[in-house]
Parts: structure tokens; C-alpha cells; sequence
């Protein structure tokens, strides 16, 4: 697929299926690129589109199957909106931030990154109540292949991230603030206590691609 270059072609990437219950369309939006004028586009949408399947085939959609709708705070953003973001000082990091999981069509290979801010209602609704936010964290490890988390104060949004070698690291703004799971480490908590943690929540349901 060729880089947009109307309004048609546009329209075009963004019916691209990613998976069961996503759309390419469904992670173009930026309150950034709405706001300040600037187009969100895909240098590569082949690129982007490939690796934003992995992440809603791998990641989105069992939490969406498990917990119902999903809430997409912040999906794809070109180099030049990230960019813009990071110039600006509006909670973008740098382009060549190795925890920059928003430009789908950047790295390659091993440096393939593709992730997305999002917040899970059902869950946000218990957080609001005072739940702990690594209940969460630890279903999502214990549960998901996913290669980063970084948790924030507001609804207790995420940043989930796909690499082809996760890195499995769990971060957080949130109080206890800093790395509750580093790269290459054995979690803190045996997994029977992270099972108490979470045992009410829904049964976990994935979904089987050929």
C-alpha cells in the first residue's frame, strides 16, 4: 500500500482490518494532530498495518474478548506528529526513545515496536473505587505476551506495547512510582499471590487464529 495522498487513499487505510474487533481507523485519531493541524499519516502503512495486526491480534483483542470494550486513548503516530509532540512538550517522547511504541512503521525486525495508550472501563470503574493497579499489571503478565506496560494516574490508562522478543517490563506512575517489573526478571510476587489478586475477574478469553 502506497503512503496516503488524498482523502480516498486515506479512507482506504483506514478500513484495513487488523484484527476481529479493529480497524486501522481506530488508532489514526490524535488530539494532537487535531488540535495543532498536523496529519498523523504512515510513511510505511505496510509497515504499520503489520505490525499493528501483531498488536491487536496478540494483545488487544483477548483483553477486549476478556473485559468488553476498549477504550483507545492514543494509537499510531507518525515520526513527524511524535515529533511535534516531543518538540512541544506534550507527553510524546522522543522519536528515538526505545519505550516509543506509538510509531508502528519506525523499527524493523528486531527493533519492530507497535503499541497504544488505552484504559479497560471495567476495570477503571474498580480503580476509581480504590483498586490497586498492579491487579491489572499482573493479570495482563500472567495472561498476555506483551513486551511493556507503563501505567498512568488517569482512569488507569496504559501504554501496551508488541515486540517480536518482549521485553515483559512493567512501569508505572502510579503509586508504588517506578519499575514494578524490570527486563529480564523474575516477578517480585509468586504467582499464586498474583492469582489472589485478580481472582474475580473474568475468565480469561482468547481468540485461536489459523
Amino acid at each position: 500500500m502506497r503512503r496516503p495522498a488524498s482523502m480516498w487513499s486515506l479512507e482506504t487505510l483506514g478500513r484495513v482490518r487488523l484484527s476481529k474487533h479493529f480497524f486501522m481507523r481506530d488508532f489514526l485519531y490524535s488530539e494532537i494532530g487535531n488540535f495543532h493541524q498536523r496529519q498523523n499519516l504512515p510513511q510505511d502503512p505496510d509497515l504499520a498495518i503489520a505490525h499493528g495486526r501483531k498488536l491487536c491480534t496478540e494483545l488487544l483483542d483477548p483483553l477486549e474478548e476478556t473485559f468488553g470494550r476498549l477504550a483507545i486513548r492514543s494509537g499510531y503516530r507518525s515520526p513527524d506528529l511524535n515529533q511535534y509532540g516531543n518538540d512541544n512538550g506534550l507527553n510524546c517522547a522522543r522519536n528515538d526513545n526505545p519505550w516509543e511504541c506509538h510509531i508502528w512503521d519506525w523499527g524493523q525486525g528486531a527493533d519492530a515496536i507497535a503499541g497504544t495508550s488505552l484504559a479497560i472501563p471495567w476495570f477503571a470503574d474498580q480503580y476509581g473505587a480504590g483498586r490497586d493497579w498492579r491487579d491489572l499489571a499482573w493479570w495482563i503478565h500472567d495472561h498476555l505476551p506483551y513486551s511493556a506496560m507503563w501505567f498512568f494516574p488517569q482512569l488507569c490508562a496504559f501504554n501496551l506495547d508488541w515486540r517480536p522478543d518482549p521485553h515483559r517490563m512493567i512501569g508505572s506512575y502510579v503509586a508504588p512510582k517506578g519499575l514494578l517489573l524490570r527486563r529480564g526478571e523474575t516477578p517480585s510476587e509468586p504467582k499464586a499471590a498474583r492469582q489472589k489478586r485478580y481472582a474475580d475477574f473474568p475468565a480469561f478469553r482468547g481468540i485461536a487464529y489459523p
